[in-house]
């Protein structure tokens, strides 16, 4: 099952689906430095608060499939960043709060840096991003197999397509993406191959 609530808080150890596009469906990523750029900033801003399972950027949006970390490694991350503020159970110093401040810094420092190169000005992505917890196994996989099938909709290859975890999954070069725990979830890589030829909507 998915619960859908755009401002729901993401919570430790819960899946999220998490995606958003750019104002006006406007284009976010314009070459492919801009998707490697857009990487790295997603790998310096969540892996420090969520593990990244699956994800997916297409020219005017991106999908990623995150675990919230613990909370005691929400927690240590915190005081690491934070060292004369405790944790509160509401506000911007709130557990949840945390994880979300990264999403928004990820998004920010992206935009900042797009806004330098291209010479424009403002918000490119639309705000607040979306998010859809995750509770149950099969719309986990369902939503795995459905990031990865986002490449389709430009005739792009599954296992061609550059911006997307499912070449990396095949792959054996290193990598932060949960790879192992992916495959898991299909039993087998055969399985997870098998698995993303039929055409998921969720």
């Amino acid at each position: 099952t998915k619960m859908e609530i755009r401002r729901d808080h993401l919570e430790p150890e819960f899946f999220y689906h998490i995606y958003n596009r750019g104002i006006n469906s406007e284009d976010v990523y314009k070459n492919k430095d801009n998707y490697l750029y857009f990487l790295k900033k997603a790998k310096e801003f969540l892996l420090p608060v969520a593990d990244i399972y699956a994800y997916c950027l297409m020219k005017n949006h991106f999908h990623l499939l995150v675990r919230i970390k613990s909370e005691v490694e929400l927690k240590s991350f915190f005081d690491s960043q934070n060292k004369n503020t405790k944790i509160r159970a509401e506000g911007i110093h709130a557990l949840h709060s945390i994880v979300s401040k990264q999403f928004a810094k990820l998004m920010s420092s992206y935009t900042q840096a797009f806004n330098k190169y291209y010479n424009r000005h403002g918000s490119l992505f639309e705000t607040p991003f979306k998010r859809i917890r995750i509770t149950d196994e099969v719309y986990l996989r369902n939503c795995i197999i459905y990031i990865h099938q986002n490449s389709l909709d430009i005739n792009e290859q599954l296992e061609k397509y550059d911006f997307s975890s499912y070449k990396i999954i095949l792959s054996n070069s290193k990598t932060e993406l949960k790879r192992e725990e992916v495959i898991s979830y299909f039993e087998d890589i055969d399985n997870f191959k098998f698995c993303h030829q039929r055409i998921v909507e969720i």
